[in-house]
């Protein structure tokens, strides 16, 4: 999937008025997604996705990518998100689906399902649910 593409589907989904939002939504789920993961599935993750989106997940790596994913639940990364993306927890909880939806739709064999299997049970139904289910 190309940057415009992933772009326009997490702007469309998400009901975001422009691209600007869009941007910020995704920046602040994968910067948090990158905090929470183990740096080399972060790494694989970010590589494929379209270089702009994946250098997301890359900007919280520890230097020599040998460090390990901060261990947090579902609130904390609900809050992070919120503090990025400049909303409240309700809107994070739904960017955040609709940018893994989206993630999961950009990328190739099983690297979300490697992704979530290195959540907890709570982040990863936030990781499954889509933009369209409930949580």
């Amino acid at each position: 999937m190309r940057h415009d593409d992933f772009v326009g589907q997490v702007q469309a989904r998400g009901r975001l008025s422009d691209r600007a939002h869009a941007e910020r939504a995704i920046r602040a789920t994968l910067e948090t997604l990158g905090e929470r993961l183990p740096e080399s599935l972060a790494d694989k993750l970010a590589a494929q996705l379209p270089h702009e989106i994946g250098e997301n997940l890359r900007r919280t790596e520890v230097y020599g990518g040998l460090g390990t994913g901060e261990h947090f639940g579902r609130e904390e990364f609900i809050q992070r998100v919120a503090t990025r993306a400049g909303c409240d927890g309700r809107r994070a909880v739904f960017l955040a689906r609709v940018v893994f939806e989206v993630t999961d739709e950009a990328t190739q064999g099983r690297i979300m399902a490697k992704v979530r299997e290195s959540l907890t049970q709570e982040l990863r139904e936030l990781a499954t649910v889509g933009s369209q289910g409930h949580l």
